[in-house]
């Protein structure tokens, strides 16, 4: 069974992982056959927010970890002990947990870092020659991580100009994209799709991210099932 890493950045969009496009990603992973490898870093959320107010909540504090496992249902392994040898595809949903926890794009923007062990795993991956996805705003973090690289690595957040500055000044080429689409590197087996990055109804970010699926899975060599082969 082809395995798939799927990286977590904490629980709900404005901190954490997104939560619809975390379990799409989940969903279209199992209906093609392939095995998700969840993981997420055991480090502390750069902050907390109420969901429904949109406000910080001062005081309280979560890890990345202990919240990400919510989506896992508590299948989830520690970043610091995974790698490129335990799957033969990497996945990051979004969500701003991505830009606050799996970096500081949130705060530091083109000159954002990304956590050490984030970094590694995608390093590791594409230098295993196996393909990752990125989805909404995590094409910023494989920005960060192929900052100056030779060609540009060519991603997609859809239209939003600041972002897609921000991406061009770590050294990407932004290629705009609706929420329903993927954008595939033609030179790396790297693919994303701007999902909630563009105002969008949950089916056109699921096209998007069912999509992204099937081109991750393709380029590791893995038989779709019905479900992976739609759209």
């Amino acid at each position: 069974m082809v395995r798939v890493g799927v990286c977590l950045s904490g629980c709900g969009f404005l901190d954490g992982a997104e939560i619809h496009e975390s379990v799409i990603t989940l969903l279209a992973l199992d209906r093609a056959g392939a095995e998700a490898v969840c993981f997420a870093p055991d480090v502390e959320q750069m902050h907390v927010v109420d969901h429904r107010s949109g406000e910080v909540v001062e005081g309280e504090r979560r890890n990345v970890l202990v919240e990400a496992a919510r989506i896992a249902r508590g299948n989830i392994r520690p970043a610091a002990e995974v790698g490129a040898g335990d799957w033969d595809a990497l996945i990051f949903p979004g969500g701003y947990g991505v830009a606050k926890n799996l970096s500081d794009f949130a705060v530091r923007g083109a000159e954002c870092e990304v956590q050490a062990d984030v970094a590694r795993v995608i390093r590791e991956t594409a230098e295993a020659g196996k393909p990752i996805g990125v989805i909404c705003i995590a094409p910023a973090v494989c920005a960060a991580v192929f900052r100056g690289a030779e060609p540009p690595v060519e991603l997609t957040i859809g239209c939003d100009a600041g972002t897609a500055e921000a991406l061009a000044k770590m050294g990407a080429k932004h290629v705009v994209c609706p929420a329903g689409e993927i954008h595939v590197d033609p030179g790396r087996k790297i693919v994303s799709t701007p999902a909630y990055m563009l105002d969008s109804p949950i089916s056109a970010v699921a096209d998007g991210i069912e999509k992204l699926v099937a081109a991750v899975l393709e380029r590791c060599g893995a038989g779709l099932g019905a479900a992976g082969r739609a759209g």
